[in-house]
């Protein structure tokens, strides 16, 4: 008996039931289950394809196909998602396309977690996909995160057909509301004709506005026909390169003359401009010290470098910019954190809200630290401050001193300094390093000298536990040959676990150090410092490393210090994911 079957929710029309033959149905009759054109339906002989015929024979182009292709055009690589309902059209022309590749995850918050590491990492965009509904409000987490470190996403989301919205229908929440306060660009495609142009502006939002983009796709909508010309990149994005008239540099430059005691103080938005810095730093005989987030800007064993400012910071930073006659601050958003006191100031950033946002500057210049130090260096005169130079030697081999100090290889549970110090030494010149929030993350802010070559990535501003392991995911994905590393806590680790199996489905050998205290450690010292007593931080946790074996990947525990060094070079050496459990204490300088 010859039937018809509809590829997008299988529901079968018989033409002998019903009385109408499938050919002589009008053009545009629809599915009476899903409203699929009928273009979607495939002929069937006795429940099966008949011989000839293939489930994409006399497919239409779709808006999920178009959206695809726009992406990809634009130079979109990875999806990470969860499949589901409401989302299916367009898991679908992912599925087919060539260029972009699909991640699945095991939470939403976590395809969101690598997303925006990637961009963080890349400069460049990367999307994640989910459903109506819950799926939505999960990805909020990691959106936030990419939202307030301006990182570049583009969020997509499956909604409910078009005629369900509103009366409350099943998964359906008001997305557009939802994700109003965490976007760039926020969107609801209701129409084909809005497809290449949506797609397009959601990208180029998230690009040049550092941001989140996000745009919802009623179900119906990604099943449309549509046959848009695809928008070219080429043309279509503008030159960022911004920097300031001679007058203000001049000015800058007298100042910078004028100084005794300069400090330059690089934040994030200076990545990638170490060796200019240096030019300039060396050149004005100038210490360099740094946000915690941009960490490894410049080799931290480079005599200029003093190590970082705030609450992480080296007393060597403290006492030198306490002292300082000039700051110098390239690309930093003057966060609390940092804590960076009023002074005589010259800043850069490309962010007009960023300048003088905490206090007035003497010469504020608005553009990109690639154009402006180089331009800065030039015009300033080369110092000779050896009373200045020795004393910056001096204040940083003490601050190593006290940091070798704490480093105790003899004192159990194995301290958090000393885990730091064998990793410091173990990982590789060129290793990428995912740090999660907490305890953990302080001590690498702290103890950890990271050379020029290596890369951090962490939650900035947001500061959320749990961004580790996606993060370090979406590391390997981005550097399949380098080291990737996850410094992470009992605590944030437990928060993604389930991502570990992601780890190991898709061959990801990301190393996992795992700080375990059976403490939400960094909570304990708030409390403490805060008088109140020490309740309800303790974690009862599992076998950390058989998890890992259970998984398929490697599990290893490390409960004494001299237990370590040989752990760290097992781990490092071992061609799958691995977690090492490291029993360490939550007690601080004990």
């Amino acid at each position: 008996m010859a039937k018809y079957r509809c590829t997008v929710c299988n529901h079968i029309y018989d033409e002998d039931v019903e009385g109408v033959k499938f050919d002589e149905l009008p053009d545009d009759w629809r599915c009476p289950v899903c409203n699929s054109p009928k273009s979607f339906f495939v002929f069937l002989c006795e429940g099966k394809l008949c011989e000839g015929v293939t489930e994409t024979e006399g497919e239409e182009t779709t808006v999920a196909d178009i959206i695809v292709k726009q992406m990809d055009e634009w130079g979109v690589r990875y999806v990470f998602g969860i499949p589901g309902t409401s989302s299916l059209g367009v898991l679908e022309s992912i599925r087919k396309s060539d260029e972009i590749r699909y991640i699945q995850v095991r939470h939403e918050q976590a395809a969101a977690f690598m997303a925006s590491a990637y961009g963080k990492l890349t400069g460049h965009i990367a999307a994640c996909l989910t459903i109506a509904g819950p799926g939505a409000t999960n990805m909020a987490t990691g959106l936030y995160d990419a939202e307030l470190d301006h990182s570049p996403v583009l969020a997509l989301t499956g909604m409910v057909t078009r005629q369900l919205i509103g009366p409350g229908s099943f998964q359906e929440i008001d997305q557009y509301s939802f994700f109003e306060p965490l976007t760039v660009f926020n969107k609801i495609l209701m129409s084909e004709d809005q497809t290449t142009s949506l797609t397009t502006l959601a990208i180029k939002h998230a690009l040049l506005d550092r941001g989140v983009s996000h745009l919802g796709i009623p179900n119906d909508v990604q099943k449309l026909p549509c046959n848009l010309p695809i928008i070219p990149f080429k043309g279509n994005m503008p030159n960022q390169s911004v920097s300031q008239p001679n007058f203000l540099l001049r000015k800058a430059a007298d100042l910078i003359n004028e100084s005794e005691r300069p400090v330059i103080l690089a934040g994030f938005g200076a990545m990638e401009q170490g060796d200019k810095l240096l030019e300039l730093a060396e050149k004005i005989k100038a210490p360099i010290t740094t946000t915690f987030r941009a960490k490894g800007i410049v080799d931290e064993y480079n005599p200029l470098y003093v190590g970082s400012h705030g609450g992480i910071g080296s007393t060597a930073s403290t006492a030198l910019v306490e002292k300082t006659d000039l700051l110098i601050v390239a690309g930093s958003s003057f966060s609390e954190m940092t804590q960076i006191p009023e002074k005589k100031t010259v800043q850069i950033d490309i962010d007009p809200m960023m300048i003088a946002r905490r206090y007035p500057v003497e010469v504020p210049l608005l553009g990109n630290c690639s154009e402006l130090i180089p331009k800065l260096t030039d015009m300033v005169k080369e110092k000779n401050n050896d009373n200045y130079l020795a004393e910056i030697s001096k204040l940083k081999e003490e601050w190593i001193e006290l940091l070798e100090e704490e480093a105790d290889p003899s004192k159990t549970p194995v301290r958090p300094q000393y885990i730091i110090k064998v990793l410091n030494e173990k990982f590789a010149d060129d290793a990428v390093i995912a740090l999660d929030i907490g305890e953990n993350c302080w001590w690498f802010g702290r103890n950890f000298w990271m050379k020029k070559t290596q890369k951090m990535v962490m939650s900035g501003y947001l500061a959320t536990m749990g961004f580790g392991l996606p993060a370090a995911l979406a590391a390997q994905l981005v550097y399949p040959e380098r080291q990737v590393i996850c410094i992470t806590g009992d605590g944030g680790f437990s928060m993604v676990m389930a991502e570990f199996m992601t780890a190991v489905k898709y061959k990801l050998p990301v190393k996992v150090f795992l700080f375990n205290n059976s403490q939400l450690g960094m909570i304990m010292q708030e409390q403490m410092v805060e008088n109140y007593p020490n309740w309800n931080t303790e974690l009862y946790n599992c076998n950390f490393a058989d998890y890992a074996n259970n998984c398929g990947g490697l599990g290893i525990t490390v409960k004494t210090p001299d237990e370590l060094p040989g752990a760290v070079e097992k781990a490092l050496k071992s061609d799958k994911p691995v977690i090492v459990d490291i029993e360490t204490d939550p007690r601080r300088f004990i």
